[in-house]
């Protein structure tokens, strides 16, 4: 018992820490509408080419979606201690000042080309699938506003349109079938 009183009590402390190290961390610079003036267009181009490669492929938004997964894993070494994490946590987080930043996660790092790199990994070998579709969008908003889209926006976007779009096929699929069984029902 009094085991679990000095956990519950270190874990109280630590989180205590955490929020008085991070409070000068600010996350009020992150807007929705971002992209409405510094790149207006990136999200016509991400849903353009989403849709066209789920044309080709309708299995690309789960696909998206899953290297969206695989971009956003986070990277904590030895996550058997729940205490290990917190202390890790703590330590960068006092370094850094910033907690995102040591999560590691939605970096866009899975789509560095190298043999070392998130890439070809051994977890995500004949796994991880799109990174086709990301690198023509990339391509496309460099064109249009170079410099200005991040890779791990890219990657966020696109798992949005891809799920937004195989829901509408799902909703419209369970439409006809809706129909179907109305017009068998009538007759």
């Amino acid at each position: 018992m009094e085991y679990s009183h000095r956990s519950r009590l270190l874990l109280v402390c630590s989180v205590l820490v955490l929020c008085l190290v991070t409070r000068g961390a600010r996350c009020d610079e992150l807007t929705s509408d971002f992209y409405d003036w510094t790149c207006p267009g990136v999200y016509d181009v991400v849903q353009q080419q989403v849709f066209s490669a789920m044309r080709e492929e309708p299995r690309m938004g789960a696909s998206l979606l899953r290297l969206h997964f695989h971009d956003c894993f986070v990277n904590v070494p030895q996550l058997s201690s729940k205490l290990y994490v917190v202390v890790h946590l703590l330590l960068c987080c006092s370094y850094s000042k910033k907690l995102l930043h040591c999560m590691q996660g939605c970096d866009g790092s899975i789509l560095l080309d190298g043999t070392d790199g998130e890439k070809f990994a051994l977890p995500n070998q004949n796994s991880v699938r799109g990174y086709e579709v990301i690198d023509a969008i990339k391509a496309d908003l460099e064109n249009m506003c170079p410099g200005v889209v991040s890779c791990a926006d890219i990657v966020a976007i696109a798992a949005g349109y891809g799920v937004l779009f195989v829901s509408m096929f799902r909703l419209a699929l369970h439409s006809v079938r809706i129909i179907q069984l109305v017009i068998q029902s009538i007759e």
